[in-house]
Order: structure tokens, then C-alpha cells, then sequence
């Protein structure tokens, strides 16, 4: 498709969304029509290689073939029941995430907000009804420049002065202490401390990778304390870093873990809460729920999206290509570089202030057909589908080089 067959410009279609659309992002001006694997096309045709993945969402590669299959051939049959009534994919997808991840109960949401919200509610209700905390007193301890969704609740916990400023009040009861300080976690512990949220990485803050032991540290502290840990394994998770989890490469297991992005592999919003029984297991019927939550389609989907992710071994590629592409990317030769710091397909080239706004870069990229995107003034974060290969690798360098050295 090009931009005469639909009448349109590039410069027609950013006019109608300026003039129509809350100007709630801030988009490159490329305007996608279609996609294939690690490649995107404009509408004039010009073909470009996503490095961003749509956050993590699109780990499997635009389109895929096989998600694509099981979308068509679930939409023929059943899309939608509520959970008013049950369906023959639901059973099935809670069967191939808990096999596929170790968790014992399963709740299905769409969108990563609805997941986190979700496991909020349900580790205060854990903190009341199993662990003891006074009624309304419980308190959750998050880490500074997280970020978790756009939901009021979250935004309130947000240190991030865009995602808060005048949408107050927020809802009290969480804790915020900094990212990495496993000793500021045990200080800021109370009897009525009901859960830890933390990203295992910090991706929307800049892939800001803990120190060696944290992850360790924070499950032990967690334990002692009858916390539960709760990993936002949203973007961090399903290959990403180069494990299935990214809690794996520090060798242990959240009580709860979320996921979302990646689970549908681009194609539906689908999220879940992964858990131990104890804390999923204090939701009665009626106490939380969803209508599309758990639908047959988003279950089909989501069951082929891990189906390909393992079965055509995109785990292993996103450790082997993550560490080439970063050893590649630290060998530019330039004065603008601060630091490259990653972990398998999630990396960030860190600028040094004389370098001006990553978005400049950004938009040069683009001109040589590599999508990125800034997070804050100075990051450019990389992260391709897992697919990617070393060739692909060795050609977005081809462009990336000459625009950081210029």
C-alpha cells in the first residue's frame, strides 16, 4: 500500500490526528501500513527494521505466522463469552503458562495496567485475610522511577512528574524507595509491608540494570518478612533478556509475576497475573473480574505466541543476538556515547549532555530505516524482535554508526 491509494499524504494523515486525536504521545512522523518479522513499511513504501518492538509486544515479529493462524481460525469459531460462561481455549492457555513457567493460578487480564492493578488488589486482600495487616493499613513499597501503567492508581506511585502532575488525588497506601538498594528495601519493611513491586529491569527509565545480588537480596528480605514479591515482568519477560523470565538470571521465583506485551505477540491485548495459590487464591467470585479477561480468542492467541517463542527457539537468539548486538554497539568510536548497558534484546545507548535531545538521533535513524525511540532526553533504547539476525545486526550498525559519530 502506498499513500495514493488511499488519497492520503503522510503529511495528511498527522494533520488528522493532531486535529482529532488527544495529543497524549509523541510519535516519530513515519506512518506504518504494514509489517513483516523484524521489517516495517511506510505508506510510501520506504521498508524499515523495528528496533523497538512496540515496547516488547511484537518480540515474536510482526505478523506471525503462526499467531496470525490461530487469530483467523479462533475468530471463526468463538471470540467472546465474558466469564459468565466457560470456553474450550481458557482451561488449555492456563495449562501452557503454568507448564511453561512454573505458576500454580493463573488470572487473565488484557492490558499490562489491568495486570498490575490486578495483583495490587489481590496482595492487599493476601495482606488482610492470610497475613494479618489491621484493615486499611496495608502498604506496598515500590522503587523510584518506576514504571508500571498509566492508571490512576499506578500514576500516584509514579516519581515521574509528567505521569503525575494534576491527576490527583492518588490513592495512598504505597512506599517509594530507591532502585537497586536491597538495604533501603529491608528499612522501609513495616508489619503492614504486604508486597514489593519491582521491575526486575527498569525499562521505561532507560534499561537501568540492578546491582549483581539484588534480586537475590530482595527475595530474601521478601521471605523474611512475609512480603510478597511481586516482578512486572511486562517488558522484561517472554525472551526479552535472553531468559524466559528475567528473574531467572538471578536464580529465583517472584510469588507473583506479570505479564503482558509479548504474550499475544502483537495481534490482541492479553495480560496475566502468575501465582503462587496463596495470594491469587483469596479472590472469591465476584471480587475482581474482566469481560473480555480470559476471552477464547486472546486465549488461542496467547497460546500460540508461546508455542512459537519457544518451539522456534527465540529465547536462545535474544541471548546470542543481544550479546553481539551490545558488544557491537560498545565498540562505536564516539564522543557522544556515555555508556551501552543491556541485557540480551533490551538495550539503551546512554548520550552525555553535550549531545543534545536522543531524539535527534532518533529521527536521523529514521532517515536511514531503523526505528528507535528515546526514553527521557538522553537514551536511545534498542530492542528488536527476538527473530532478529546477525546479519540484520550488522546492517542496522551500517546505520547507526555514521549518525552517532556525526
Amino acid at each position: 500500500m502506498n499513500s495514493s491509494s488511499t488519497g492520503l499524504s503522510p503529511s495528511d494523515y498527522i494533520g488528522i490526528e493532531s486535529e482529532l486525536g488527544a495529543h497524549n504521545y509523541k510519535p516519530l512522523d513515519v506512518i506504518l501500513a504494514r509489517g513483516e518479522g523484524v521489517w516495517v513499511w511506510d505508506t510510501d513504501g520506504n521498508k524499515y527494521l523495528d528496533c523497538l518492538s512496540a515496547y516488547s509486544a511484537i518480540n515474536q515479529g510482526h505478523c506471525h505466522p503462526g499467531i496470525r493462524q490461530a487469530l483467523i481460525g479462533q475468530a471463526a469459531n468463538l471470540t467472546l463469552t465474558s466469564r459468565a460462561f466457560r470456553n474450550d481455549q481458557l482451561a488449555l492457555f492456563y495449562e501452557d503458562i503454568c507448564a511453561l513457567t512454573g505458576s500454580h493460578k493463573v488470572l487473565p487480564m488484557n492490558s499490562g495496567s489491568e495486570a498490575v492493578e490486578s495483583a495490587l488488589k489481590a496482595a492487599r486482600k493476601w495482606g488482610y485475610e492470610v497475613k494479618g495487616v489491621p484493615a486499611g493499613q496495608a502498604e506496598i513499597i515500590v522503587c523510584e522511577n518506576n514504571f508500571h501503567g498509566r492508571t490512576l492508581a499506578i500514576v500516584g506511585f509514579s516519581t515521574d512528574p509528567v505521569a503525575r502532575t494534576n491527576f490527583g488525588p492518588f490513592t495512598p497506601g504505597f512506599r517509594v524507595i530507591p532502585f537497586g538498594d536491597a538495604e533501603a528495601l529491608e528499612t522501609a519493611m513495616t508489619p503492614n509491608t504486604v508486597a514489593f513491586l519491582v521491575e526486575p529491569i527498569q525499562g521505561e527509565a532507560g534499561v537501568i540494570i540492578p546491582p549483581a545480588g539484588y534480586l537475590s537480596a530482595v527475595r530474601e528480605i521478601c521471605t523474611a518478612h512475609n512480603v510478597t514479591l511481586i516482578l512486572d515482568e511486562i517488558q522484561t519477560g517472554l525472551g526479552r533478556t535472553g531468559k524466559l523470565l528475567a528473574e531467572e538470571h538471578d536464580g529465583i521465583e517472584a510469588d507473583v509475576t506479570l505479564l503482558g506485551k509479548a504474550l499475544s505477540g502483537g495481534f490482541y491485548p492479553v495480560s496475566a497475573v502468575l501465582s503462587n495459590t496463596e495470594v491469587l487464591g483469596v479472590l472469591g467470585p465476584g471480587e475482581h473480574g474482566s469481560t473480555f479477561g480470559g476471552n477464547p480468542l486472546a486465549c488461542a492467541v496467547a497460546r500460540a505466541a508461546l508455542r512459537v517463542l519457544v518451539e522456534e527457539g527465540m529465547i536462545e537468539n535474544a541471548a546470542a543476538m543481544g550479546a553481539y548486538f551490545q558488544d557491537a554497539l560498545a565498540s562505536i568510536n564516539s564522543d557522544i556515547v556515555a555508556e551501552v548497558r543491556g541485557r540480551g534484546l533490551l538495550i539503551a545507548i546512554e548520550l552525555v549532555d553535550e549531545a543534545g535531545d536522543a531524539r535527534h538521533y532518533c529521527e536521523a535513524l529514521q532517515k536511514r530505516g531503523v526505528l528507535c525511540k528515546e526514553t527521557h532526553l538522553k537514551t536511545i533504547r534498542f530492542a528488536p524482535p527476538l527473530i532478529i539476525t546477525k546479519d540484520q545486526i550488522d546492517w542496522v550498525m551500517e546505520q547507526i554508526r555514521p549518525v552517532l559519530a556525526a
